[in-house]
């Protein structure tokens, strides 16, 4: 049992460079005798295990007010849901099961609906993690036991048996032992270079219809992103940004700070990023709220467009700790913005990361006083406010989400793409020959894995319902947290 990692990717094996592949793969294959691949299943509530409605209320006391009740009323949809919304408690629980020590850089909310497509810089659609606010070192096994319990949860939810839910954990946990051993017969530079093309994967499963809707449905999503997801207008004959109460607002008097913040990311950009940047300027900005685990903290779209209209749309959205900074010492140097550690994580992460990807803060001078409590309202979370930011292109939300719509036709398919694509993010950081002795060729592993997963459901299921009566009783409303 773990309490507390801290030691950086791979430092559970000697340096990469002082060993061959196979020295590597060895010193894995001995781990076995200190953490049973069987001993991946464990699961039990420790005694003094923090309430999650308490973890929740503590992680409230960071975000905007009033958007709280949006987040738990996602949360509240389903047991998956619950999970989705709830990576604090996860992490609290993951900290505290076997592990081997070979660390990587992890997603740290590594679940099946953060898994999607994007177009490359060639326009051809990639599929892989898309969500890293949570990314930090830590056991590879965290990751994959939290992806495997997604699947389980999502399976059932639409109807599968625990048994058959129980098999999507386990062909992901498989299909990643066996990338693992592909990739760690790779030169690090073609490890770094893999990817996973979407249209290439996508014909490759098992369903014809299904492999067919989802070719036709990714063909016309590829499409959409020319035309800039519905979120501009252009009524005026000049782009602005479309409003869509009570989610996608215009917030006047936090304006300026944003357009302080997008400027501070500007000036911090490298002299041939900036170069393109000054070819367009800041026309709009307005409000918006995604996702169900970063509801309440504070994100914005800036439209920037060039004297002819030509659009470039960027976010700035709110990074704070991630989940996992209890349980872990990041081997790098400090970070003095948690936007540089996100985007650190993705880059290290994606095999083809946005080129746009930088951060920035706003200062508590950038908005006037408009509201006594700087958290209460989205109106108001930059009053008085330093906050840290990470700014990207927006994604395609249709494009990104086509993982978990082709999710509920094809499963099984989609449950080994995603064991795949953590694999190989995996090996991009930890040592992955090791990662793979450890493993093996059999399936002991995997049956730890699914294990494991099926376990952390019926406890998932267990802390929603206790989740929703505390809801219900009003232990969970703004004034509360």
């Amino acid at each position: 049992m773990i309490d507390h990692i801290s030691t950086a990717p791979g430092a559970a094996s000697p340096p990469h460079s002082a060993l061959t592949r196979a020295e590597r793969y060895a010193h894995g294959a001995a781990l076995r005798q200190a953490v049973r691949r069987a001993a991946q299943a464990e699961w039990a509530v420790l005694i003094d295990r923090k309430d999650p409605v308490t973890i929740l209320t503590e992680q409230g006391k960071h975000r905007i007010a009033s958007l709280l009740p949006v987040r738990y009323e996602r949360m509240k949809v389903s047991p998956f849901a619950f999970l989705r919304g709830a990576a604090a408690v996860m992490a609290q629980d993951l900290a505290h099961t076997p592990a081997t020590g070979l660390m990587v850089q992890a997603c740290g909310d590594c679940h099946l609906a953060n898994f999607g497509s994007y177009a490359s810089p060639e326009g051809l659609p990639v599929f892989d993690i898309n969500d890293f606010d949570e990314t930090l070192p830590a056991p590879f096994e965290w990751d994959v036991k939290r992806l495997g319990t997604s699947l389980v949860l999502a399976g059932e939810e639409t109807g599968l048996s625990a048994k058959v839910a129980g098999a999507l954990a386990e062909d992901m946990a498989l299909t990643y032992g066996a990338e693992m051993t592909r990739l760690a017969a790779l030169t690090p530079l073609q490890v770094w270079l893999d990817r996973v093309d979407l249209t290439t994967a996508v014909a490759h499963f098992g369903d014809r219809k299904v492999r067919a809707r989802i070719e036709a449905t990714l063909a016309k999503r590829l499409e959409s992103a020319s035309r800039h997801f519905g979120l501009v207008a252009d009524d005026s004959g000049a782009p602005s940004l479309r409003e869509h109460p009570p989610l996608v607002v215009r917030l006047p008097a936090q304006e300026d700070a944003v357009r302080h913040a997008f400027a501070r990311y500007c000036a911090s950009q490298p002299p041939e990023r900036l170069c393109l940047l000054n070819r367009y300027s800041l026309k709009d900005v307005i409000f918006k709220v995604v996702g169900v685990g970063s509801v309440g903290t504070f994100c914005a779209i800036g439209l920037f467009a060039t004297p002819d209209g030509d659009v470039l749309l960027l976010q700035i959205k709110e990074a704070q700790q991630s989940v996992l900074a209890p349980f872990v010492s990041s081997p790098y140097p400090p970070f003095f913005n948690q936007g540089e550690r996100v985007v650190t994580g993705q880059r290290i992460m994606q095999a083809v990361s946005d080129a746009f990807l930088g951060w920035t803060r706003s200062d508590a001078n950038d908005a006037p006083a408009v509201a006594s409590q700087p958290q209460a309202s989205p109106a108001a979370a930059l009053n008085g406010a330093d906050l840290e930011f990470y700014v990207r292109r927006v994604k395609d939300a249709r494009l990104a989400a086509i993982g978990a719509d082709f999710a509920q036709e094809g499963l099984s398919d989609y449950a080994r793409l995603c064991g795949r694509v953590l694999a190989r993010a995996h090996a991009r950081s930890g040592d992955v020959a090791a990662i793979a002795g450890y493993i093996g060729k059999g399936r002991a592993f995997a049956d730890g894995i699914t294990g494991f997963s099926a376990a952390y459901a019926v406890q998932t299921k267990t802390d929603w319902d206790h989740f929703t009566k505390a809801l219900e009783k009003g232990l969970l409303t703004p004034a509360a947290a």
